[in-house]
């Protein structure tokens, strides 16, 4: 019994370098693609696309939603904010916090970007594994992330 739980663990071990991995390389690809043909950041791009998407997000939403610091996040925003692609509005449920909103440049930006990186994505991991393969390894990464976030693991400190 104790051989088989060390194989497990070493299976397990595996699949977490190799997930790690083609997580790490998978975003690097796409995020050079938006780069390179859409002049944006893909984290720019997403953090942008997720306050379209999300109206009214605030600093601390964003923060939650990509689980980064909401300090760090705030100064993302500043960043998008200082090129002109995202504005703070007076929250009016809180006058602490803020409401995220895209400019019109902001909008362009999302436009621009997201047909490069659907279709990198579809590209690089569409060409990687089978369509069958694609649909079962997207329900065990979901209810893996789903069990993460019930159980607020991962989150940044503080």
């Amino acid at each position: 019994m104790a051989d088989s739980a060390a194989a497990d663990l070493v299976a397990l071990d595996t699949l977490f370098t190799d997930l790690v991995r083609v997580e790490t390389r998978l975003y690097n690809a796409v995020t050079d693609r938006v780069k390179a043909e859409a002049g944006v950041a893909g984290g720019y791009f997403e953090l942008l696309r997720h306050v379209r998407d999300h109206p009214d997000a605030r600093v601390a939403d964003l923060a939650a939603a990509f689980a980064i610091g909401v300090g760090t996040t705030s100064k993302i925003v500043d960043r998008l904010e200082k090129q002109g692609w995202l504005e703070r509005r007076p929250n009016p449920a809180n006058r602490r916090s803020s409401l995220l909103a895209l400019t019109p440049a902001g909008e362009s930006v999302v436009s621009r970007a997201e047909p490069v990186w659907r279709a990198a994505i579809q590209e690089i991991l569409g060409g990687a594994v089978a369509a069958d393969e694609l649909t079962a390894l997207s329900a065990v990464l979901h209810a893996a992330r789903s069990n993460l976030e019930r159980r607020q693991l991962g989150l940044p400190a503080g």
